[in-house]
């Protein structure tokens, strides 16, 4: 199973894990959360990441997730990838983070792809009926 490390802003990440426990009715296994503040030095976040990343490596990768690219937490999620081992998405949502929690039996090329699918294919424009 592929690991889920979310590198957010604050507690975005956190929500996010807590949202998709209310929805799957349990918490999953092999996911994390690291929440970067404003004052958080990046340089201090880094070998957090790094030591968070092993607690969700089971074996066979881990996927990262951000909120937005070229803030704090993506460009933190950049000197962690590995391709193909360690891969990174950004702009998590929650439609997201239940489409990777529901892939990760497959390979990572894999659970990118759904990963993806899963955060644009949430995106509707609500019509009133």
């Amino acid at each position: 199973m592929i690991g889920l490390f979310l590198l957010t802003h604050s507690s975005l990440g956190e929500s996010l894990i807590q949202c998709a426990c209310h929805v799957l009715n349990h918490r999953p296994r092999l996911i994390a959360q690291l929440g970067v503040a404003a004052q958080d030095d990046p340089l201090d976040a880094l070998p957090l990441a790094q030591e968070m990343l092993k607690l969700v490596d089971g074996g066979a990768g881990v996927l990262i997730l951000t909120d937005i690219f070229g803030a704090t937490p993506s460009n933190i999620a950049q000197k962690l990838l590995a391709p193909g081992r360690i891969e990174g998405v950004s702009g998590v949502n929650l439609p997201m983070l239940l489409r990777a929690l529901n892939n990760r039996e497959k390979d990572m090329k894999h659970l990118v792809s759904k990963t993806i699918g899963g955060g644009r294919d949430g995106v509707i424009n609500m019509l009133k009926h």
